[in-house]
């Protein structure tokens, strides 16, 4: 099962349609049941699912309105059973204004309307490493963290100033290094995967990810060309099935 936002969502349609690609004879089904989405290869016994949860920690409807409570996390119920879990968060950290699924925050009975989201992401991040150490078995259950994955409005960053975002680009940076370095958020949830006392595997793709700012939708995305361009998805096929792939070679190791 895959737990997280739209790129997790990115990922499991990856992998779905590398599995396809592999046994395009056997038949499957496609389920949708609440936040859950379900492909079932049946001839296989496999079910690979998605969770939409973009936070992790729990959202809340209140007297008071939407809260997000970044110590609370009652949708691990759905997660328990599984035999991997691939978790992400961190795409909708920053969104404000109507994007915004919450109205408050709560740490504890401390309400308040906002505060740093990155700190709020590295509060979730210890939320969830607790409810791994004490909640879950890991002698069952493999645990992944996808990292983070990210995107391409800043030409700046990748040594192009003139490039105001992915838009019109073609070609992959050459090399090993990134120009303007990896995100503050990496270290954040390097940071907090190093507090947890149970084994979790960070998928670490975020350097080759940053490398293809080529790689993305664009104006070909949602929005089309009346848009900005996505430069925050991924074409498929394209990097997620890299991502898959270290995936799949460390459930093989």
């Amino acid at each position: 099962m895959f737990v997280g936002d739209s790129l997790s969502l990115n990922q499991w349609q990856s992998l779905a349609c590398m599995l396809h690609s592999s046994v395009p004879n056997s038949t499957y089904t496609l389920t949708t049941q609440g936040s859950i989405s379900t492909y079932t290869f049946k001839e296989y016994g496999l079910e690979l699912k998605l969770d939409r949860n973009v936070y992790l920690v729990d959202i809340v409807r209140e007297k008071i309105g939407r809260v997000l409570k970044l110590d609370s996390i009652n949708d691990g119920k759905n997660w328990v059973e599984m035999d991997t879990l691939i978790f992400n968060t961190w795409h909708w950290w920053s969104r404000r204004g109507p994007a915004q699924p919450w109205d408050l925050i709560q740490i504890g009975t401390n309400v308040t309307k906002d505060m740093d989201r990155v700190a709020a992401f590295e509060i979730a991040l210890g939320t969830w490493g607790k409810w791994v150490d004490t909640v879950l078995n890991t002698k069952k259950t493999r645990v992944f963290f996808q990292g983070i994955s990210p995107s391409h409005y800043k030409g700046v960053l990748w040594g192009e100033p003139a490039a105001k975002s992915c838009v019109g680009q073609k070609e992959p940076l050459l090399g090993t290094k990134y120009p303007g370095g990896l995100p503050a958020e990496v270290g954040v949830l390097k940071r907090a995967l190093g507090k947890i006392s149970k084994p979790v595997t960070l998928l670490d793709i975020t350097m080759l990810s940053l490398l293809r700012k080529d790689a993305h939708p664009s104006v070909y995305g949602l929005g089309g060309r009346n848009s900005s361009g996505d430069c925050s998805h991924w074409c498929l096929s394209g990097v997620p099935d890299t991502w898959n792939e270290i995936l799949y070679n460390y459930m093989v190791e």
